[in-house]
C-alpha cells in the first residue's frame, strides 16, 4: 500500500519553499537577522531552564509549568529556523514530502501544547491567589506532572490526525509552497483532492482548541481578579497582580497572532498575511518569552541579581590571589 498520495503515476517526493521574499539582495540581511533571533531564543530559554534549574527558590509549580513552556519555544523554533536558515542562503528551497509531513505534525504538537500549558499556567495563578491555603495540596507534584504531560499527549493526537488527513491528500502540478515552511493552507492551495475534510477538520480543531484553552485562562483570571479586588490593602493587590503580568503579557501576545493566524480561509491572500503573523508566532514570540518572565518577575530578577553578585565576587577573589602571587 503507498504512503504516499501520487498523481500521473509519479510521487510527490518534495516541496518547493518560496520563502519570506523573492528578493535575492534581502537574502543575507535577511540570514543575519533571523539568525540572530533564533541565537537569542535559545540562548534566553535555555538560560531560563538553567536559571531555574539551579535555584532552590524557583523549585514551585509555576517555574515548573515555565520551564516546560520554555522548552516548547526552544523546539517551536527549531522545527522552523534550520532549514529557513539554510534556505536562505541556497538556491534550491526544497523539502522533502516526509520532511514536510514531520514539519507539519511537531508544528501543530508543539502549537497545542503551548495553548494547554500557558492554560495550566493560568489556573496555578488562580490557585495560587483564589485558594492559597489548598495551594500546596491542590498542586502537588504529581498533579503538576498531569498538568503537564496532557498539553504533549492531546498535542500529539491532534498532530498525527492533522497529518494523516494531509497525507490523504493528492497534489497536482506545481510543488511550490508559498510559505517560509510547510503549513497546512498553503498546501491545500496546491492539492487536487477534495479539500473540504482537511479545511473543516483545520477550523474545527484551531477553533476548538483555541477557544478551549482561551477559557480555561479567561475564567482563571476573572476569578483572580474578584479575589484581587476584594483585597482591602493596594500594595497587597499590587503585588497579586504582579505575579500575573508577564503570564498575562505572554498570553496577550500568543493569542494575538494565533488568532489572526489560523482563524482564516485558506487563499493567496490569507497566505501572504499568515507569513506576517507566522514570523511574529514563530520567532518573535519564542524570543520575547524569557524576557518577559524575567524583567517582570521579581522573583527571577532576584535570582539573577544573586547568580550576577556570586559572579562577582568570586571574580574579586581571583584578582585579589593574582594580584598577591
Amino acid at each position: 500500500m503507498d504512503t504516499f498520495p501520487s498523481h500521473n503515476g509519479t510521487e510527490t517526493t518534495e516541496f518547493i519553499l518560496l520563502g519570506l521574499t523573492s528578493q535575492q539582495e534581502l537574502q543575507p540581511i535577511l540570514f543575519v537577522v533571523f539568525l540572530l533571533i533564533y541565537l537569542i531564543t535559545l540562548t534566553g530559554n535555555f538560560g531560563m531552564i538553567l536559571l531555574i534549574r539551579f535555584t532552590p527558590q524557583l523549585h514551585t509549580p509555576m517555574y515548573f509549568f515555565l520551564t516546560h513552556l520554555a522548552c516548547v519555544d526552544i523546539f517551536y523554533s527549531t522545527n522552523v529556523s534550520p532549514q529557513m536558515l539554510v534556505n536562505f542562503l541556497s538556491e534550491k528551497k526544497t523539502i522533502s514530502y516526509v520532511g514536510c509531513l514531520a514539519q507539519c505534525f511537531v508544528f501543530v504538537t508543539l502549537l497545542l501544547t503551548e495553548y494547554y500549558m500557558l492554560g495550566a499556567m493560568a489556573y496555578d495563578r488562580y490557585m495560587a491567589i483564589c485558594n492559597p491555603l489548598h495551594y500546596k495540596r491542590r498542586m502537588s507534584r504529581s498533579q503538576c506532572i498531569c498538568l503537564v504531560t496532557f498539553p504533549y499527549l492531546w498535542g500529539s493526537m491532534v498532530g498525527t490526525m492533522q497529518v494523516i488527513l494531509t497525507s490523504r491528500l493528492s497534489f497536482c502540478g506545481s510543488n511550490t509552497i508559498n510559505h517560509f515552511y510547510c503549513a497546512d493552507p498553503p498546501l491545500l492551495m496546491l492539492t487536487c483532492s477534495d479539500t473540504y475534510i482537511k479545511q473543516t477538520a483545520l477550523f474545527v480543531s484551531s477553533g476548538i482548541n483555541l477557544t478551549g484553552s482561551l477559557l480555561i485562562i479567561l475564567i482563571s483570571y476573572f476569578f483572580i481578579f474578584i479575589t484581587i479586588m476584594r483585597i482591602r490593602s493596594s500594595k497587597g493587590q499590587c503585588k497579586a497582580f504582579s505575579t500575573c503580568g508577564s503570564h498575562l503579557t505572554a498570553v496577550t501576545m500568543f493569542y494575538g497572532s494565533l488568532t489572526c493566524m489560523y482563524l482564516r480561509p485558506a487563499n493567496k491572500q490569507s497566505v501572504e498575511q499568515g507569513k506576517i503573523v507566522s514570523v511574529i508566532c514563530i520567532f518573535v514570540n519564542p524570543m520575547l518569552n524569557p524576557f518577559i518572565y524575567s524583567l517582570r518577575n521579581n522573583d527571577v530578577k532576584q535570582a539573577l541579581r544573586r547568580i550576577f553578585m556570586k559572579n562577582l565576587v568570586a571574580m574579586k577573589k581571583s584578582s585579589l590571589l593574582t594580584v598577591s602571587q
